[in-house]
């Protein structure tokens, strides 16, 4: 007999239905909807014997009708606009305690206003950042959640029974007020782009640098695997990398368009970090060779006009391997950062060692370095850089000679490795204890009297030179 549903999903796009899945796989019943009561019904049909744990709803009326109070609806509905109208529908037909709960890909500032303005309501709100994809979804995500912590305290049983696990501990937690899930989420996105992008430039210089093809490289990021770069990224970069097409017989890569599409999250970080004045080089670099690799046109004209230098690369792969641990480690180092000053702005109480714990398994960027990561961010405190802690400076110390490397030899090729040139010129500035901002602010206030501090008269600020006497 079909007990009543604990938890009601909206959405049966790829994400919802695969969680709809999840949740009844772990002895959950669950109500579902969908705007198209075509959907609602194939998803049933095709559950299988998990379909004895879902209720479909041909209308939203039946559908928040038949949940058990206070009722928990999980919102799979694209970002932006169509939340909002969700929530307008829903809104007349719930009770004071009720909850939802947005599991897209939404804007931490609209979750933060949705959060206020439900809670003005008597209604619970979380914003649930969701990390893994479809296969995650389906059998054990990466969740960060933000909002009322009564409204995750109802909720949370349930995603501990769905969320990944990193030695039977689940990759989930609350982070804080508003929408601290969901900020946590784009940046973890924000470190994504990073990720990849490094690793597409390792790959372009072994392709472009050193002629080698496809099937050799994937041999290559699939011993990588093994080893300090073990992680999601790495390991499917071999799969990519090594696939033939079965139409042609012709590596897919050689198939594939380069031209990489984005859904927002990358820059919503990156313009985050500009506004709190955090630097996030890597990242940045990353969103931009997105923007460009759509610029088809100007790229084309630009290898016409420009032609790329004939000089080889000669590197071994381990320069390659160790400069992509120093590039990867900088761009976490980043993007922790970022998560430490948000917190400090928004007064949220986030355990940035947590952040690393609930990524160890179940999302796009887990690695096996986020164990260690976590144990760093224990023990250091939230104005503390990944990139000092005692391990990781020391693998700093070994990688970013190579990272130097080859960054210079990428240069005299004339192949472009933006992120990983970023992130070594943010290595440079941050071992820099006198940099060249004295001839910045020298220059401001000789055209705009802003003003400058001195090194002989320390505590004097709004001094000024001596232009106007010159």
């Amino acid at each position: 007999m079909t007990r009543t549903p604990e938890i009601g999903l909206i959405g049966l796009g790829t994400m919802g239905a695969n969680l709809a899945l999840n949740i009844a796989e772990a002895g959950h019943v669950i109500a579902v909807f969908n705007r198209t009561s075509d959907r609602t019904r194939r998803f049933v049909e095709g559950a299988g014997p998990l379909a004895d744990r879902i209720v479909p709803a041909e209308t939203l009326n039946a559908f928040v009708d038949g949940l058990a109070r206070p009722r928990r609806i999980l919102l799979m509905v694209p970002a932006g606009a169509p939340v909002d109208e969700q929530i307008a529908a829903l809104r007349p037909l719930l009770d004071t305690g009720d909850i939802l709960i947005d599991g897209g890909n939404s804007d931490w500032q609209d979750s933060a206003a949705r959060a206020e303005s439900l809670q003005r309501d008597g209604l619970g709100y979380l914003g649930l950042g969701v990390s893994g994809g479809a296969e995650g979804a389906r059998h054990g995500p990466s969740m960060m959640a933000g909002g009322a912590p009564e409204a995750y305290a109802a909720v949370g049983p349930i995603l501990d029974d769905i969320a990944a696990r990193f030695d039977a501990t689940p990759c989930v937690a609350w982070l804080g007020h508003g929408g601290a899930g969901h900020f946590v989420k784009a940046v973890h996105n924000g470190i994504e782009y990073a990720d990849m992008q490094m690793i597409a430039e390792v790959y372009g210089l072994m392709r472009d640098g050193q002629r080698r093809p496809d099937a050799e490289i994937a041999q290559v990021f699939g011993r990588w695997n093994a080893g300090p770069l073990e992680s999601y990224l790495i390991e499917i970069t071999a799969e990519v990398a090594g696939t033939t097409d079965p139409e042609t017989g012709k590596p897919i890569l050689s198939l594939i368009r380069d031209r990489a599409g984005q859904k927002g999250t990358g820059r919503w970080t990156v313009m985050d970090a500009q506004r709190r004045a955090a630097p996030l080089p890597a990242v940045e670099a990353a969103v931009t060779a997105r923007v460009l690799s759509g610029e088809d046109a100007w790229r084309s004209a630009g290898a016409r006009l420009f032609p790329q230098p004939k000089r080889a690369i000669a590197l071994p792969d381990d320069n390659f391997e160790r400069a992509l641990l120093a590039g990867k480690i900088l761009a976490y180092s980043q993007g922790f950062a970022l998560l430490a000053r948000a917190a400090r702005d928004e007064g949220w109480d986030m355990s940035l060692a947590m952040v690393a714990q609930i990524w160890r398994a179940g999302c796009i960027i887990r690695s096996g370095l986020l164990d260690e990561m976590a144990d760093a961010l224990a023990q250091d405190g939230p104005d503390s850089l990944l990139a000092f802690a005692p391990g990781f400076a020391r693998r700093l110390q070994d990688g970013v000679p190579a990272l130097r490397r080859v960054v210079a030899e990428a240069t005299l090729a004339g192949v472009p490795v933006p992120a990983l040139s970023a992130a070594l010129g943010h290595f440079d500035q941050l071992r820099q204890a006198r940099g060249t901002a004295n001839l910045i602010q020298g220059l401001r206030d000789r055209f705009g009297a802003h003003g400058f501090e001195r090194l002989d008269r320390p505590g004097e600020t709004g001094l000024h030179g001596p232009w106007g006497d010159a």
